[in-house]
């Protein structure tokens, strides 16, 4: 719910921009009685907790596509030296059991306080490069196996699957099969398709947004490394820089260009605490009021549409966080750390928890109450 602003210089995104104005801090209470009030009880009786950011590497998947050598289409692969590269295959020969065994992450999850587990395929296993027919094929393979991780331990997971964005059509099929067969409750997509933004008119996606938001299921964009980082390749910047930096223009795409306009009600989670556009939003709202080619579709200051998304709290940073909480509200940013990998964050609750003035009801949403709501989680 979003209140009026007289104020025309007024780029605030939890402004209306049609009439009067309202306290500075109506947002936040605002997003917070429109989460649940009911507090989800965790296995422990405390709230629930879910981490919505985490990864499952499918080996049979990736064996099915080695003779096609996938790496070469990978940029965090291809815009990486010598150093990161033996450092990479370091961490999938080492972190390999908690990407595919369930028992290991089940553990995992138990020491680090996490009830549930909305998880993903690992990033890498989207597939976009390979030809539809093949495409739609691994990601068949790829959400018939998270939906079986759900069914055999349908209390500490519920998943989010894969699509082939590379033709509509298809993808808009295999998303409703995952909604309506499957019971998966959204997916991850990568920011790009082969290079190509996710507005671009060659993709034609205007379907599957409009699916997506019909379903009323998350969509989850997840970052493989900056797809033109050629000034990146070295100290691991293509993801360090470069994850959040692909994130921050997919999503401006996704404002821009109208998506968000268009479709008001899509349920966009951006990982990495929503990359660089999450705090540094004012600039392009400065943009928008000082220039016409800023503002060829939209109707408000983009902002605006930025505050309908979601962010996991994946700072590494405390007043970061609470920074991102005071401005989109807490019932906009949920746990998440980023699941085996070791730019992720293994003490989520810590993390929460150091927030200074954090109230316990913000925490109940943020550790949980915020995925259940938006995942359909009940308990």
């Amino acid at each position: 719910m979003m209140f009026t602003c007289a104020t025309p210089e007024c780029t605030d995104p939890r402004h209306d921009h049609l009439a009067g104005p309202r306290p500075r801090h109506a947002a936040a209470k605002a997003a917070r009685a429109a989460a649940s009030t009911k507090v989800i009880r965790g296995r422990r009786g405390k709230s629930l907790r879910v981490d919505i950011h985490c990864h499952y590497f499918n080996q049979a998947v990736a064996a099915k596509v080695a003779h096609l050598n996938p790496a070469q289409y990978e940029p965090s692969v291809t815009f990486a030296n010598a150093l990161t590269r033996e450092v990479n295959v370091k961490q999938i020969r080492d972190r390999l059991p908690k990407l595919t065994s369930i028992e290991t992450r089940l553990e995992d999850m138990d020491r680090m306080g996490i009830d549930m587990q909305a998880v993903s395929p690992a990033p890498n296993q989207c597939y976009y490069w390979t030809d539809p027919e093949l495409g739609v094929e691994l990601s068949r393979m790829v959400n018939d196996r998270l939906a079986e991780i759900v069914a055999t331990w349908p209390n500490r997971f519920v998943a989010l699957g894969t699509v082939p964005l590379q033709q509509v059509d298809l993808a808009v099929a295999e998303l409703e099969r995952c909604v309506k067969k499957l019971g998966l409750r959204g997916v991850e997509i990568n920011p790009s398709v082969n290079g190509l933004d996710l507005t671009d008119p060659r993709l034609n996606l205007e379907k599957f947004f409009a699916k997506a938001q019909a379903l009323d299921v998350v969509i989850f964009m997840h970052p493989i490394g900056f797809t033109q980082g050629e000034r990146l390749v070295d100290h691991y910047f293509n993801n360090v820089i470069g994850n959040p930096m692909e994130t921050t223009i997919a999503a401006s795409h996704l404002i821009f260009d109208g998506v968000m306009q268009r479709y008001p009600k899509l349920k966009i989670v951006l990982p990495h605490a929503g990359g660089y556009l999450a705090h540094y939003w004012a600039r392009m709202d400065h943009g928008y009021r000082a220039r016409p080619d800023c503002r060829t579709v939209i109707k408000r200051p983009p902002s605006s549409y930025l505050a309908k998304m979601y962010f996991d709290t994946i700072t590494f940073d405390p007043e970061m966080l609470r920074h991102m909480i005071d401005k989109y509200g807490p019932g906009h940013v949920l746990l998440g750390t980023d699941y085996p990998y070791d730019m992720g964050e293994d003490d989520p609750l810590g993390l929460i928890g150091s927030v200074r003035g954090l109230k316990r009801a913000d925490k109940d949403l943020i550790e949980g109450g915020n995925a259940a709501r938006l995942l359909k989680i009940k308990r």
